[in-house]
């Protein structure tokens, strides 16, 4: 069940998707943190964040749509309160960060760069203010510019986020990977809405919201699968999975390890149950490691 990701060595490839598992400390009433390959946190930005109007979440067919704006109490408090936390565990850490600007991504990766934690892995489904709003990771030219700022001032490995909601999510892999990620984590959520009939106004305070959940999962093992064909720098996939058989097909679409998201805010064992579905399988198929599975699917 070990990989090995950019030098990082995982007891298992399952990890926790940012913005679904806070700092693990909920989780940690269910479960030994201890259990999972990683534990990605929720993003982290360079000062407090408040997040967006309420309401924050809609429930919807197959899934749900959030819109919390990445509210969160910047990289001083997370570094003070949350990475002593989970050095109680053994488990590695992954930070996820965001910002506003070019300039906001690279301080808190450089705060992060003495900071005792594993990976980082970098959200460029933020606005860019700088350029009138337009999220980073849906525009080559600023994936790769955000991409190579950001490895310049990192001391860990850096795996960026990619969003699906582009024409080509192969083409922004490609220039994530020439301005130096280490790897590459797909998809986060779709953006969706939710109309409230009686109100006649969109439900969400902010109007639309990340789409996440069994729904997407279809959309996300395409794309990794694509980006797997794209690129020679690991994949963690995420989007929709709920059993070890959802994460033992992004294994085969070409990720080297899987995150668990949406499915933890119904189910907190889930994380687990996936771990122990793959290991199943992987048993009852007579694969005696994961490297077997990871792209498989490709074999003609």
């Amino acid at each position: 069940m070990r990989v090995n990701l950019s030098g990082v060595e995982w007891k298992n490839p399952v990890t926790t998707a940012s913005g679904t598992f806070g700092s693990g400390r909920e989780f940690a009433e269910f479960f030994e943190l201890g259990k999972l390959g990683a534990v990605t946190v929720k993003g982290v930005s360079l000062k407090p964040w408040a997040g967006n109007p309420p309401p924050r979440i809609a429930e919807t067919f197959g899934g749900m749509l959030n819109s919390i704006g990445l509210q969160n109490p910047g990289v001083e408090a997370f570094i003070r309160d949350d990475i002593p936390f989970l050095r109680g565990f053994n488990v590695n850490i992954i930070v996820n960060v965001c910002g506003n600007s070019i300039d906001e991504y690279a301080a808190v990766i450089e705060r992060l760069a003495s900071a005792d934690i594993d990976m980082l892995e970098l959200n460029i489904s933020c606005p860019n203010i700088s350029s009138g709003g337009i999220a980073f990771g849906t525009d080559s030219r600023l994936t790769h510019e955000v991409v190579k700022r950001c490895k310049a001032a990192a001391r860990q490995p850096l795996f960026v986020k990619l969003s699906p909601n582009v024409t080509d999510i192969a083409e922004i892999a490609k220039a994530a990977e020439a301005g130096g990620a280490d790897g590459l984590s797909l998809i986060n959520t779709l953006v969706g809405m939710k109309i409230d009939i009686r109100r006649k106004k969109p439900l969400l305070g902010n109007r639309v919201g990340g789409l996440s959940g069994p729904a997407i999962m279809p959309v996300a093992v395409r794309a990794v699968y694509q980006v797997y064909k794209a690129v020679r720098i690991p994949i963690i996939g995420m989007g929709g999975i709920t059993t070890g058989s959802d994460a033992v097909e992004f294994l085969m679409a070409g990720a080297s390890a899987v995150a668990v998201g949406t499915a933890g805010l119904i189910n907190p064992y889930a994380v687990i149950e996936v771990i122990e579905g793959i290991e199943q399988f992987m048993q009852n198929e007579g694969y005696s490691n994961i490297k077997e599975i990871v792209g498989c699917a490709h074999n003609e």
